[in-house]
């Protein structure tokens, strides 16, 4: 027994020390194949699926890592009742920004509970309480970051003569200063924020001798093409393009907007974890697409119950390893030791499918003719252009019904807060529903559907009393509680433009009545009678 024990307790420290070196090991790999943007290409291009079986398996060792160095992420893990199992990810607990992030303060949750000052770089983002969050970015940490989106962005749209206008927020947020920084490692860029004005002089000064690329939110752009159109700039004789990040694109939208730019393509990331997780290619638009018009398709990826269309995105797991919850949600770690704060198998809310390459090209294969040939000659197609291999991120959205416009996310707890601000009317409601209202021209807003109570007995004047009181009242505990939303609103007054549409009990998006057990806050067209907040 007493020898059996420091046995135990030598094959435990060689396993650990064994487990360090390996990760630094696979660390170093990594760095080397990020020296140049060509590198990153390559790999995205020759994509094998034992890359992703390579993935998993640094995935493990970086949470079996971060287990023996990170004194926050030990605690969380023996509190799940854990026991070691050789290269079993599952054995680790998922964090989360409430079940992790909220309980332990910020050294613990770092390498051997240290910060390193010197090159850290701290972004904040702030969520329904108000509380701001604050994101530590170490500097190795951020130069992975801007030569992946420099390697994904060169992938795109080439680096010759490249001037990268950055119209994202320059505030706190990580998205506008760090786009800026990566898109300097292969293009010229100026830092304009979203200013019209200051865009637009850019672009007449320099005139037609680059390839200009404008980083911005969708809605943005689509300002942005209306001012040059009424502006008669001559579009025939510049080339620009356009890359977006913050909120979903529609369909709808990019076709408008390429009538005029060359290609726009959007990109999906995140302040808890990192921007450029995954980015769209012309494959990942084909398929968004062809799930929106093919049901066969449809049915053989997602599900034949399955009704709605998700963004497409395609990923490089060698960075970001992704997987699902058996609720559905993304899980996300980041695969490297130079992330100071590890993020370890992070549930960031959004409810997602994983797709490999592979799998696409057999369900395409698997359909019956002429619809298989027609699928395939749109994948080679398609794939013809980036050709990347990598493989595919399906992403219907938040978990927790957040509606996001211009960068900042709307909550339903913040938006049922502001409903009772100041409204003589707050008594008639009986619960809402939040959406992204087509207002035309290509164009969202977001909305708020009240359900009146029954016999509310409003008339008309009441009524558009109440969808009034009830605007200015959400916007206004928004900005109060979320600095995001102010300086949206202070940026672009089309933030401001809040829909509200009272319904009648019953009817509208409240038709059918409640038939689940959890409250659902979103509009969803495959859904009409989904029950919503009740009134307070």
């Amino acid at each position: 027994m007493t020898s059996a024990a420091p046995d135990r307790r030598r094959t435990s420290v060689l396993r650990q020390a064994a487990l360090r070196v390996a990760t630094e090991l696979v660390t170093l790999v990594y760095r080397a194949y990020r020296v140049h943007p060509a590198l990153w290409r390559l790999t995205a291009r020759h994509y094998h699926p034992a890359m992703e079986r390579f993935a998993r398996l640094n995935a493990w060792m970086i949470c079996q890592h971060a287990y023996l160095d990170v004194p926050a992420y030990r605690r969380h893990v023996e509190e799940s009742g854990f026991r070691f199992r050789w290269w079993d990810l599952t054995a680790y607990p998922p964090t989360s920004k409430h079940g992790y992030v909220d309980r332990y303060p910020e050294d613990e949750r770092c390498w051997d509970g240290e910060v390193r000052t010197v090159g850290t770089v701290v972004d904040e983002s702030s969520g329904s309480s108000g509380t701001p969050y604050n994101w530590m970015r170490s500097k190795r940490e951020l130069v992975t970051v801007h030569k992946n989106v420099a390697g994904y962005v060169s992938l795109l749209f080439g680096t010759r003569r490249l001037f990268a206008i950055n119209a994202f927020s320059m505030g706190a947020w990580a998205t506008g200063t760090n786009t800026g920084i990566a898109m300097s490692r292969i293009a010229m860029v100026k830092n304009t924020g979203p200013d019209i004005d200051k865009i637009v002089d850019t672009v007449r000064h320099f005139g037609p001798g680059y390839v200009y690329l404008v980083c911005a939110y969708p809605p943005f752009l689509k300002h942005l093409r209306d001012r040059l159109d009424a502006d008669g700039f001559d579009w025939d004789a510049h080339e620009i393009h356009g890359f977006v990040g913050g909120e979903a694109l529609t369909e709808g939208l990019r076709d408008y907007l390429e009538d005029r730019f060359g290609r726009v393509y959007s990109g999906y990331g995140a302040s808890d974890l990192t921007i450029g997780m995954a980015g769209e290619s012309d494959l990942s638009v084909w398929l968004r697409r062809a799930l929106a018009t093919h049901a066969p398709l449809r049915a053989a990826l997602l599900g034949a119950d399955e009704t709605r269309t998700p963004m497409v995105f395609q990923y490089n797991p060698l960075e970001t390893y992704l997987e699902t919850t058996p609720e559905g949600t993304l899980l996300a770690t980041l695969n490297s030791a130079d992330i100071m704060s590890p993020k370890l198998r992070y549930d960031i809310g959004d409810e997602a499918v994983i797709l490999s390459f592979d799998a696409m090209r057999a369900a395409v294969d698997g359909l019956p003719e002429p619809l298989r040939s027609r699928l395939a000659f749109g994948v080679e197609r398609a794939y013809a252009t980036q050709r990347m291999r990598l493989p595919f991120l399906l992403l219907f959205g938040r978990k927790d019904s957040t509606v996001s416009y211009m960068g900042a996310n709307l909550y339903p707890l913040d938006v049922e807060n502001g409903l009772y601000l100041d409204n003589p009317h707050a008594a008639a409601i009986e619960s809402f529903k939040l959406s992204l209202v087509d207002i035309g021209g290509h164009e969202q807003r977001p909305g708020i559907h009240l359900q009146l109570r029954p016999h509310a007995g409003l008339d008309d004047a009441a009524r558009a009393d109440l969808a009034a009181r009830a605007a200015a009242g959400v916007l206004r505990h928004l900005a109060s509680v979320s600095r995001d939303v102010a300086q949206s609103l202070e940026e672009d007054p089309t933030a401001a433009d809040l829909r509200v549409e009272v319904h009648d009990h019953g009817t509208g998006p409240f038709a059918g009545g409640s038939t689940k057990i959890k409250n659902v806050y979103l509009v969803d067209a495959g859904d009409r009678g989904a029950p919503t907040t009740p009134a307070r």
